[in-house]
C-alpha cells in the first residue's frame, strides 16, 4: 500500500507551481484559503523554508538533474524533482526519507503515477553528489530580464558575485532602540559597523531577549542605513514615505523627532501601528496617496520610493519569476514624480533621503542624476555616517550598497540611498 503524500511537501510543490507558472508571488499564497491554509503554524513555516529554499537553489538542482534525464520531464515532475534534490543537498534532509516522499507525491496523480520509478531512480543517483560537488556548482542565474540590466552595468564577474550572495541567503539583523553592542551580548549577535544587530542561524524571533518589551525590530541592516543618514533630529518635523511596515519610521520616532508615517496600504499600515505599540514609539500614521497629500512644511523627508525590489532577491528569490522588466517600468516615472513631489514638502533647505531597495540603476543613480538636472540648486550631501566604507559612495555622492558586500558577515540587502539637500 502506498504512503500517504507528505502535507508540508504537498504544500511546498503547489507553492512553487504558484510561483513558476502562475507567477505569483509567495506573500499572496499563505492565506488560509492557499496551499498553507491546512497546515499548522510549523508545517507551514517548514514549507515555506523549503520553498524558497528552492528557488533560490534550482539552478543547482536543475544541474544536477540534466545529466541524470535523456528528455525534460513534464513540469509537476521536474518540480517535485527540484523540491527533493535541495532538501537533501542543501537542506541535509535523509535521502531515503526524501526519496520515497517525492515518489508518494508523484502517485497522486494519474498522470505523474507511472513516473514514481524514474524519479525515484534520478532522486538516488542524485543523492551521491557530495556537498563539495554541490557548493561547488554555478549559483542560479539570475533572470534574464535583470541579468541582462545589471551585467551592461557590472560586467560578469559582477552579476556572479551578486548571485554568489544570493545563494548564500540572509542573515537576522536587528534594529535597536538602545545601544547595539548591549543587544549583541544579550541576543548572542554581532554588533555591525553601522549600528544594525546580526543574529546567524535560524532562530525563532519573538524568543529573541527584548522582544516582548520592544527593544529592537527586525530590518535588513542595508535597510536602517537610510534613516540614520537622514539624521533626524529631536522635535524636527519628519516625514517617512511608503513608511509600511515601519522600520524606518520606528527609526525616525527614536530619535526624538515628530514624525508623520505615509502609506497608501492599510493593511501594511496596521503592520506599523502594531510595530509602533510594541516598541512604545510614537508616530502620527496617515494613509493616502503621496502624489496628491496636502501635508508640511517638513523638516526632513524620508522617501522609500516603490521599486522593483531586486535588491532583495536572497531574501524574496521568487521576485524574478513573478516580475519582468515591462512591470517595473512605469515605477521609473513614479519615482521621478515622488521625487519632485517630496521636494515641494520640504522647508526651505531642508533635507530628503531617497531610497529604493533596487539593483536597477534607472531606479537609484539614474534618478538622483536627472533630479538634478530638474532641481538646479539641489545637491547631493555625503553620507555622514559610522561605517560606511569608501567604495560604497558613487561619483554623486549616493551609496549604492549591494548583497555581495560584507560577504564575509552574511552580506546585505541591495539599496541606493541619497542624501539630499534642498536649496535655502
Amino acid at each position: 500500500m502506498a504512503q500517504k503524500a507528505d502535507p508540508v511537501r504537498l504544500a511546498a510543490v503547489q507553492l512553487l507551481h504558484a510561483v513558476l507558472d502562475e507567477k505569483l508571488a509567495l506573500t499572496e499564497l499563505t492565506g488560509e484559503d492557499g496551499p498553507l491554509g491546512s497546515l499548522s503554524p510549523a508545517e507551514r513555516a517548514r514549507a515555506q523554508r523549503l520553498v524558497v529554499s528552492t528557488l533560490r537553489h534550482m539552478g543547482r538542482a536543475d544541474a544536477v538533474i540534466k545529466p541524470l534525464l535523456r528528455k525534460h520531464p513534464p513540469e509537476d515532475v521536474l518540480l517535485v524533482l527540484r523540491l527533493a534534490i535541495v532538501e537533501m543537498l542543501e537542506e541535509g534532509s535523509a535521502p531515503h526519507g526524501v526519496v520515497n516522499a517525492a515518489v508518494n507525491l508523484l502517485r497522486l496523480h494519474p498522470r505523474t503515477a507511472p513516473l514514481g520509478g524514474l524519479a525515484n531512480a534520478v532522486l538516488r543517483k542524485a543523492s551521491t553528489v557530495t556537498p563539495d560537488e554541490w557548493a561547488a556548482l554555478t549559483p542560479t542565474r539570475m533572470a534574464g530580464w535583470l541579468r541582462g540590466r545589471l551585467e551592461s552595468k557590472l560586467g560578469r564577474a559582477g552579476v556572479l558575485s551578486l548571485e554568489v550572495a544570493h545563494a548564500a541567503g540572509a542573515p537576522l539583523d536587528l534594529t535597536p532602540k538602545g545601544d547595539a553592542q548591549a543587544l549583541a551580548e544579550q541576543v548572542g549577535g554581532e554588533a555591525l559597523p553601522t549600528g544594525s544587530v546580526r543574529v546567524q542561524g535560524s532562530v525563532q524571533v519573538s524568543a529573541l531577549p527584548g522582544y516582548d518589551t520592544g527593544d529592537w525590530w527586525v530590518q535588513d541592516a542595508a535597510a536602517a542605513i537610510p534613516a540614520r543618514v537622514l539624521d533626524a533630529k529631536p522635535g524636527e518635523a519628519v516625514a517617512d514615505i511608503c513608511a509600511a511596515p515601519g522600520g524606518k519610521t520606528m527609526q525616525l520616532a527614536a530619535t526624538g523627532a515628530d514624525v508623520t508615517a505615509l502609506d497608501i496600504s492599510g493593511p501594511r499600515l496596521e503592520r506599523l501601528r502594531e510595530n509602533l505599540t510594541r516598541t512604545g514609539l510614537t508616530a502620527n500614521v496617515v494613509k493616502g496617496d503621496f502624489l496628491h497629500w496636502q501635508a508640511g512644511p517638513f523638516d526632513a523627508i524620508l522617501l522609500d520610493a516603490p521599486c522593483s525590489a531586486t535588491g532583495t532577491l536572497r531574501r524574496h528569490p521568487d521576485l524574478p519569476h513573478v516580475r519582468s522588466g515591462k512591470d517595473i517600468k512605469p515605477l521609473f516615472d513614479l519615482q521621478a514624480q515622488m521625487i519632485d513631489r517630496a521636494l515641494t514638502l520640504l522647508k526651505p533647505g531642508g533635507r530628503m533621503v531617497y531610497c529604493t531597495c533596487s539593483l536597477l540603476p534607472e531606479e537609484g543613480e539614474d534618478q538622483i542624476a536627472a533630479a538634478l538636472e530638474r532641481h538646479p540648486g539641489l545637491v547631493v550631501e555625503p553620507a555622514d555616517l559610522a561605517g560606511l566604507e569608501p567604495g560604497w559612495t558613487d561619483a554623486q555622492g549616493g551609496l549604492r550598497l549591494r548583497p555581495d558586500y560584507w560577504s564575509e558577515r552574511g552580506g546585505m540587502d541591495g539599496f541606493y540611498i541619497a542624501r539630499l539637500r534642498k536649496p535655502a
